[in-house]
């Protein structure tokens, strides 16, 4: 039987106060303090002492988990969701569509590119879209039924619990734009490049009841 912390949890469901207040505060900084005991608070005033580390937080009103509720907080943090979707893909509308109107947060990434195409292929094993993963799951295609049983199975609510104030994330590439690298001297050997190793595809079963993450 695991050990229950509830010291933890107060201090953090004290922070998550915090940031609430924050909030409603509107623009008003919070910082994130890290004492020289390794402890954690929040204020809106930097630390004093020379030896604690703040950390400015998200600002209010920003996209990302500040601000969730508490529980949704957690099964975003152990389970993340990701989504990803191509241009002109109306199974990647529905998706998105159908998280959101769920409330599950959710990373978009788009893949439009050849460079896009083929990280697809070693994430998933396949080029389809779109594809959701939850923590280590990962789902080809959209289907509402088969989405909504492995998010019931991560704990996700099944109804919306999201705060009128979230806003999710903007997509991103896939693959970044690198910056262009300067010229190599002619005398400079190339490096050599690894290939990244596939990552094994996942396979969702037909019994989700069984779903393990």
């Amino acid at each position: 039987m695991p050990h229950q912390r509830p010291l933890s949890t107060r201090r953090l469901a004290a922070a998550l106060a915090l940031v609430a207040l924050a909030c409603s505060a509107g623009a008003q900084q919070v910082y994130r303090i890290v004492g020289a005991d390794g402890k954690v608070t929040f204020s809106d005033q930097p630390p004093p002492d020379s030896k604690a580390k703040a950390v400015p937080t998200a600002s209010a009103g920003g996209s990302g988990a500040v601000g969730l509720p508490f529980e949704l907080r957690q099964v975003a943090s152990k389970y993340p969701v990701t989504l990803y979707t191509g241009p002109e893909c109306a199974p990647c509308g529905s998706g998105r569509a159908y998280l959101s109107s769920r409330g599950v947060p959710f990373t978009e990434k788009t893949v439009s590119t050849n460079e896009d195409i083929q990280a697809l292929q070693r994430l998933s094993g396949a080029a389809t879209l779109p594809l959701l993963t939850i923590g280590g799951q990962q789902l080809n295609g959209y289907s509402e039924p088969e989405w909504t049983q492995f998010l019931n199975a991560a704990g996700y609510p099944g109804s919306s619990q999201l705060p009128a104030s979230y806003r999710p994330p903007a997509a991103t590439p896939l693959v970044a734009a690198a910056a262009p690298r300067p010229a190599a001297p002619p005398t400079a050997p190339s490096a050599q490049q690894v290939p990244t190793p596939a990552a094994p595809a996942a396979t969702a079963g037909s019994n989700p009841a069984g779903i393990q993450f």
